[in-house]
Formats: C-alpha cells, structure tokens, sequence
C-alpha cells in the first residue's frame, strides 16, 4: 500500500476497517485488496483496490462503503478504481484475517499457496511451457475439528472464491477460501 501524507494515513486506516461484504468477518486491510490512497486536493481523494477475482461483484458494494466512509471524514470527491496489476493472490490476507476466517469457520488459504508461492514452487511458466494446475485434492483443514481429512464437495461455495467441503472426522460442511 502506498501512502504518504498523516491524513492519507489516517484515511486508509478507517478504509481499511471496513467490512468486505462478502466476509464481513474480516476488512478490507486483512483481506489484503487496498493498493493506494491519495488526497488529491481538498476534499478529494483517489482509492485503489484490487479485486480477489477479475469481475467480482463486490468491487461495487467496496466502493461505497468507502465513499461513505471517506465523506464522513469531509471527502466530497471519491475516486475508487479497481487496480489488476499485479493481481491479488491469498498470500495478501494478513495473519489476522487468516485467523478470523477460521475463527468463523471459513478454512483460510494455506499460507504461501497463492500465485506467487505457486509459482516459485512449479518453477513458474517459462516459454512454451505452462504452470502447473491448481490441485482440488488439498490438505485442507477443517476449521470446526481441526482435521485434515476433507473432501471437495463443490469447486464453488456462497462466492467464486471460495471452495466447498466436508470434513470426514467430523461431518461438518465448510467454506474454503481457495488459493489463488
């Protein structure tokens, strides 16, 4: 995140409270999407974020609740755009939101599992050649028992960036936020 000035501080600090809307169990700061915010002159003030999946609809619900957040503070002029380079990966969730997904009983994506982790491990895409594909067959552990004896139910859950599952210890369904 790029910041500069100690109200430009202050203002992603209170963006970065708030609630992604589609897991409102973490922020936007924990979920990891915030790239930049910049006043621009008085009152006004541009925002960048980038989206955990290309078209996510969210993106839209974001951008309002910052607006609404940034006109609280006396910002008449917001500016969201939405940044897809470089792109999201999980490995931008804090530690804190890890935690709190698991707490609410989303499994979080494995640490060091998201693209650029990925990649260094496959040894990337090099010319001509393309990376290896995701797995669905992951060691997944179960947010309720803590097991890792689960099973892929749906590729796709409540969001498209999260995986369904079941654990087989304790039969409990749950959400996994995929690795990407």
């Amino acid at each position: 995140m790029v910041t500069g000035s100690a109200l430009e501080e202050e203002l992603l600090r209170l963006v970065g409270e708030v609630p992604d809307p589609e897991l409102p169990v973490i922020s936007l700061a924990e979920l990891g999407v915030l790239r930049r915010i910049e006043v621009t002159g008085p009152g006004r003030v541009e925002v960048e974020l980038t989206p955990t999946w290309t078209g996510c609809p969210a993106l839209e619900a974001m951008a309002a609740d910052i607006t609404r957040v940034l006109a609280e503070q006396g910002m008449s002029e917001v500016a969201v755009r939405t940044v897809l380079a470089p792109a999201w990966t999980t490995d931008a969730i804090s530690p804190e939101g890890r935690r709190k997904l698991a707490e609410h009983g989303v499994a979080p994506p494995r640490p060091g599992a998201g693209a650029a982790g990925a990649a260094g491990r496959a040894g990337g895409a090099t010319a001509g050649r393309r990376p290896a594909p995701v797995g669905v067959d992951l060691a997944v552990r179960c947010p309720h028992c803590g097991s890792t004896r689960t099973v892929l139910l749906s590729r796709f859950s409540s969001t498209a960036c999260k995986a369904l599952r079941r654990c087989e210890s304790c039969g409990e369904p749950f959400d996994h936020f995929k690795e990407v």
